[in-house]
């Protein structure tokens, strides 16, 4: 006796365009990845701080040295303030981050034995780690699925119709809500190659976008 056929579920609207769109994005950047460099959840850390407001490509110079020097979350700790700011002045706001830096580490080495730890709620007592962060170090250094809302991520969602909201904390829950959970990370890493490549803030190159079909943006444009 054959079974009878089972029909395919149905996706919703939103969570079925979302495929339709990391399967494009996925030919279309193949190399799509964070763009830090790091080789330990504590690096990757320092370089989302430094990262802020920055470019990937300067933090990417300046990290190399800055790993080789303080290894350890309490190197961070008691280096001498006005070290660690000419180690990094290159990058905004040297002196805030270089101080966000140090308590971080300290808050490390404090309470978590100088690791970095692998739940959001831990690393959201961190200072200078929002959900952004906690995210992006979840999802690159533990390999746990997690959505990094950055400038990319928020605007391309926004254009995408994927969200309404305009605070990143809500996007995160959005977003969470309608990528597949085991594409979330790869999901960040797509927009975010689209935004630098395609999607841009101001001029976005709406003709040769891959997903143009799938954007209900009403500001596209035709050249």
């Amino acid at each position: 006796m054959t079974r009878p056929r089972q029909k395919k579920r149905k996706l919703p609207a939103d969570r079925a365009r979302v495929e339709k769109i990391i399967s494009r994005l996925n030919r279309a950047h193949p190399d799509a990845k964070l763009d830090l460099d790091f080789t330990n959840p504590l690096e990757l850390l320092i370089a989302l701080i430094l990262a802020a407001q920055a470019r990937d490509d300067l933090v990417n110079q300046i990290t190399p040295a800055l790993f080789v020097k303080y290894r350890t979350a309490e190197d961070y700790a008691a280096a001498p303030p006005e070290e660690l700011e000419k180690e990094v002045r290159r990058i905004n706001f040297y002196r805030n981050k270089s101080r966000l830096i140090k308590n971080c580490c300290a808050e490390l080495a404090r309470s978590f034995n100088g690791e970095v730890p692998s739940g959001l709620e831990e690393l959201l007592t961190l200072p200078g780690v929002g959900r952004k962060t906690g995210n992006i170090v979840l999802g690159n250094a533990f390999d746990r699925q997690a959505i990094g809302v950055d400038t990319h991520v928020m605007r391309l969602s926004q254009r995408l119709g994927l969200t309404r909201n305009t605070n990143p904390d809500k996007i995160e829950f959005d977003l969470t809500a309608i990528v597949p959970e085991k594409q979330r990370v790869r999901f960040c890493h797509l927009l975010q190659y689209h935004g630098r490549r395609v999607c841009f803030a101001k001029k976005p190159r709406c003709p040769e976008c891959v997903i143009k079909s799938l954007c209900p943006y009403p500001e596209k444009s035709t050249a």
